[in-house]
């Protein structure tokens, strides 16, 4: 149904602009395992390419996938030879990596923060020790199997300036955030570039 929906609207789109040259990317997520990966992308593939076949446009589209769980971080290089894109979800693979809830998080944190177990919250910077270790890891791996893999991070994270130049620095290519956090994104993915490019 998703994919139905993505499709008809580019379609609609490309049909309306025929100049703006629609790819849509369709994002699987919570994959663990490229076999799982395959399995969904060959659904998703089926309804694509029936849909673009009936209409009178030849689109191209790209499927890919959120790395929100550590085993998927782990194997990344064997996802990556089904998905043409990462999407790092750093608030699932935060709460996943450290083990408890974002939701719950909030009735603990600050005796962590007290007894100095922690500094920051992990859930509004990037836990660059830890997290930030498995989306580097990720990263690379991802790049073994497919040198021109976009990778990129998504959620809260993508929106901390701290957290925008670490995943610079590793190579990621975009951040997504919500609306509002979009100027601080712009402004501190330049300052990164500025930074690290010389």
């Amino acid at each position: 149904m998703q994919t139905t929906a993505v499709i008809q609207a580019a379609l609609a789109v490309n049909e309306r602009h025929p100049d703006w040259k629609i790819e849509p990317e369709i994002m699987i997520p919570l994959v663990g395992d490229v076999a799982e990966l395959r399995y969904v992308k060959k659904v998703v593939c089926e309804v694509a390419d029936k849909l673009i076949q009936e209409s009178e446009f030849d689109m191209k589209y790209h499927v890919g996938t959120m790395i929100e769980i550590p085993r998927a971080a782990l194997l990344a290089d064997e996802i990556a030879k089904e998905a043409e894109f990462f999407s790092f979800g750093t608030n699932d693979l935060t709460q996943m990596t450290f083990g408890f809830s974002r939701d719950d998080a909030g009735g603990f944190l600050q005796d962590y923060y007290d007894k100095k177990i922690f500094e920051q919250d992990p859930f509004a910077h990037l836990d660059q020790r830890g997290v930030g270790k498995l989306v580097k890891m990720a990263t690379e791996l991802g790049r073994s199997t497919r040198p021109n893999i976009k990778l990129g991070i998504c959620g809260e994270h993508g929106g901390d300036p701290a957290s925008i130049e670490f995943c610079h620095r590793v190579g990621l290519n975009y951040v997504s955030c919500s609306p509002y956090r979009v100027p601080i994104a712009r402004l501190a993915a330049a300052q990164a570039a500025i930074k690290f490019d010389k």
